[in-house]
């Protein structure tokens, strides 16, 4: 049973992948593109999901695959998730960077279990570093109306640094090695390695 807000899942898919040189959202660690494949596990723990991108991907994706485009009032990954808050605001939105190749069902299952909804987020954090990774984390309704003001206010553009100044709870997940960020040929070759002694 959902308790709060009800939970939405979103895709972050609309950055430009400057560092890995290509399209992050559509390299294939699963047999399809991991875009799809985070897509596709959200679907099975959120009431309803979408696929965060720029204008100019609507035409690549999917048939069946809902979507947000991004609205360009903010920057860095703030664009597509406030864009998504913009479309339904009473909702919680768990969302997932593009780059989480690692990322399965049971983890974020977990995510869900352990979400907070009188905290800001809920959100996984590596045991080792704790802080909020907040492009793998339960997003309530109040902190995303809260962080409009604050990048209104003009405190810079960064998700985790809002969360480390607001109430989060943190998870640290069973399998640690579902937040590695695949953001380079060497993070992908990592992430091949892993997967392949899976």
């Amino acid at each position: 049973m959902i308790i709060g807000p009800k939970l939405y899942g979103l895709v972050l898919a609309g950055g430009k992948s400057t560092r890995m040189g290509k399209d992050k959202g559509l390299i294939a660690y699963h047999g399809r593109p991991q875009r799809d494949h985070l897509y596709d596990l959200l679907d099975q723990v959120c009431e309803q999901t979408f696929m965060g991108v720029r204008g100019d991907q609507v035409g690549d994706l999917p048939d069946g695959v809902e979507r947000i485009v991004d609205k360009n009032e903010f920057r860095g990954p703030f664009n597509g998730l406030l864009s998504a808050h913009k479309e339904h605001p009473d909702a919680a939105w768990l969302v997932l960077a593009c780059d989480l190749p690692l990322l399965d069902l049971r983890s974020l299952e977990e995510l869900v279990r352990e979400r907070d909804p009188e905290a800001m987020a809920t959100t996984f954090a590596q045991r080792e570093n704790p802080l909020p990774e907040p492009l793998c984390a339960i997003w309530e309704p109040r902190a995303l109306k809260a962080s409009i003001a604050y990048l209104e206010a003009g405190n810079g553009t960064c998700p985790r640094k809002f969360l480390i100044n607001n109430e989060v709870k943190l998870v640290f997940p069973k399998n640690a090695n579902v937040l590695l960020n695949a953001n380079s040929e060497e993070d992908y070759k990592e992430a091949m390695d892993k997967l392949a002694v899976k």
